[in-house]
């Protein structure tokens, strides 16, 4: 086969990968982050998380890709049909030689989507108790300061300031300017719902925003912004739109107010509707103290007059006390005459059987009695001590110790220990032992003998 190929444009020659890589730099090179728009079609939900799916218009498609971390920031679920606006980047799959747009956020577009989008999120949140009445807290009757997260242009913060100047000129309000509508509006209502939280910078916070259209809103439907207003330690108050318009941040919030207007209202009282309020107050508890002190005060006076005088009283509980004393001091005196009269007679009646003769006679008896129970007893312990001494002499001339001071000894069969009383139970080599009246030995028999041989 004939190469028509020109040698000298051999060094131009590419491979399918250099081109590819090439064409990737060409592409991701041109195009940084764009944003592109249109219909889901194809959509892919494979066990790895990812979404792959196709994004065409009536003209053109193109491949897309979302990672599993960036869809589950999404906030809705992607259906075929459904028209998004997407964020990404242009890359190359080399491998198979495609284009394709790496996704990292997106939004539905048209009112279908949004709405579907929105009811999707709803019933979402809902399941997992962000819109219990249970966990909702009540403002505070008269907040010393209040947040208004909202743009810092337009109608809605004049509104808000206008009605809390009015209605409570010292209340102090601290604006936190965000801006409520496009891209960037959720991340810093988020920020700044965040912030108040972290340096208690308010008592009470309103998020609001002036009407619109649902994709106007979206900021307000925006998952991250419920879930900061979940989040929250102070209460919120959410008044995005107008009285129709509803958002998730409605449900989420403490305090739902159909108009910012409408919410500037409901966070402070009015001033003068206070001081009416009070005044009323004051009066019907000047009346009720009235209604009551009246009939104590009449029942006082009544007792006082049934009371006498406490004077009086102590001057005749003094007489009484000491017409007590002169009766006490004359029974005392006449009880102790009468003591002292009976301890006379019993001192001479004790006198008179005094025991000291009787004691004296009993101890010489005493006296006689032990002299002779001594005698005795030395009399006795003589004889006994005579007849233990006559005792040991004869168990001394019986013990065996005796007879071996006398120079006997006492001959065991040695090991078994028997004693030895005839030496025919004995034969040459056996071994005995002798008890001495000094120490013991040990022997070996040479021969035994009886008495009659020599």
């Amino acid at each position: 086969m004939i190469s028509m190929i020109d040698p000298l444009e051999e060094t131009r020659v590419l491979t399918v990968t250099e081109l590819t890589g090439q064409i990737r730099e060409v592409l991701e090179g041109t195009f940084g982050f764009l944003w592109v728009k249109g219909e889901v079609s194809n959509l892919r939900r494979p066990s790895s998380g990812h979404l792959y799916f196709t994004l065409k218009d009536d003209s053109a498609q193109i491949r897309a890709v979302l990672f599993r971390q960036s869809a589950a920031r999404l906030g809705f679920d992607l259906e075929d049909g459904m028209e998004i606006l997407c964020r990404g980047k242009i890359t190359v799959y080399g491998q198979r030689g495609e284009y394709q747009i790496l996704v990292d956020a997106a939004e539905p577009r048209g009112l279908g989507a949004l709405q579907k989008a929105f009811e999707q999120l709803k019933k979402r949140l809902e399941e997992e108790g962000l819109f219990d009445r249970a966990r909702k807290r009540p403002l505070p009757f008269l907040p010393e300061r209040i947040a208004v997260v909202t743009s810092p242009t337009g109608a809605v913060i004049q509104d808000i300031l206008n009605i809390t100047g009015r209605r409570f000129p010292s209340v102090d309000i601290l604006v936190v300017p965000v801006r409520v509508q496009g891209a960037e509006a959720a991340p810093e209502i988020c920020e700044a719902i965040a912030l108040l939280n972290e340096h208690s910078l308010a008592d009470v916070m309103i998020v609001a925003r002036g009407g619109g259209s649902l994709e106007d809103l979206l900021p307000f439907n925006d998952e991250r912004v419920a879930r900061a207003i979940h989040a929250s330690r102070m209460p919120v108050i959410s008044a995005v739109g107008h009285e129709i318009d509803f958002t998730i941040a409605d449900f989420v919030a403490d305090l739902r107010a159909p108009t910012p207007s409408a919410a500037a209202e409901l966070v402070v009282p009015g001033r003068d509707d206070l001081m009416k309020h009070l005044v009323r107050n004051r009066e019907r508890l000047a009346e009720g103290i009235r209604t009551k002190v009246k009939p104590l005060r009449d029942r006082l006076e009544f007792l006082q007059g049934l009371v006498r005088s406490p004077a009086r009283r102590i001057d005749e509980s003094r007489i009484g006390l000491d017409r007590l004393l002169e009766e006490m001091e004359k029974e005392m005196r006449g009880t102790l005459e009468s003591k002292t009269e009976r301890a006379d007679r019993e001192r001479e009646r004790l006198m008179a059987a005094s025991p000291r003769g009787r004691v004296r006679e009993v101890l010489f008896q005493l006296d006689s009695v032990g002299k002779n129970m001594v005698a005795g007893l030395q009399s006795s312990l003589r004889d006994r001590t005579s007849l233990l001494r006559k005792c040991g002499a004869s168990l001394d001339a019986l013990s065996p110790l005796s007879v071996l001071r006398r120079g006997y000894g006492i001959v065991r069969k040695w090991p078994e220990g028997r004693i030895v009383r005839d030496a025919s139970t004995l034969a040459a080599g056996d071994r005995v032992s002798a008890r001495l009246n000094a120490g013991t030995f040990l022997a070996g028999v040479i021969s035994t003998a009886t008495e009659d041989e020599p």
